[in-house]
């Protein structure tokens, strides 16, 4: 059987209070293409939410960089720690870059952040 991807509601950052909480007390993490705000959280759950600011484009161009984002986090989920808040930014070289850098991106910011599961 084919495992699913998927991105509950459970596991997304709705309330822009989340967002501000991650930002204020996170830590933050970036490269080129992205900027990574880890927060630790007190449950079992990992919530991530999605950034594109207006600096970005038109909201074509942001709501198109945010599915990149998404997916980029959808495939690669399984293999971050649990019990962590985090924030994904979208940076100005992203609106020009395809799903495999930004893929690598991501991996590169969760490795530095210390958020990858160790392989036993």
């Amino acid at each position: 059987m084919v495992k699913r991807f998927v991105l509950p509601k459970v596991g997304r950052l709705c309330q822009n209070k989340s967002f501000q909480a991650v930002y204020r007390s996170g830590k933050s993490y970036a490269n080129k293409y992205l900027v990574l705000y880890v927060l630790p959280n007190r449950s079992a759950n990992r919530r991530i939410g999605f950034a594109a600011g207006k600096r970005l484009g038109t909201a074509v161009v942001r709501n198109r960089l945010k599915r990149l984002l998404r997916e980029a986090y959808r495939h690669q989920q399984e293999k971050l720690v649990t019990g962590v808040d985090l924030v994904v930014v979208g940076r100005q070289p992203l609106v020009n870059a395809g799903i495999d850098q930004v893929v690598k991106a991501f991996l590169e910011l969760c490795a530095k952040a210390k958020i990858l599961v160790e392989k036993t």
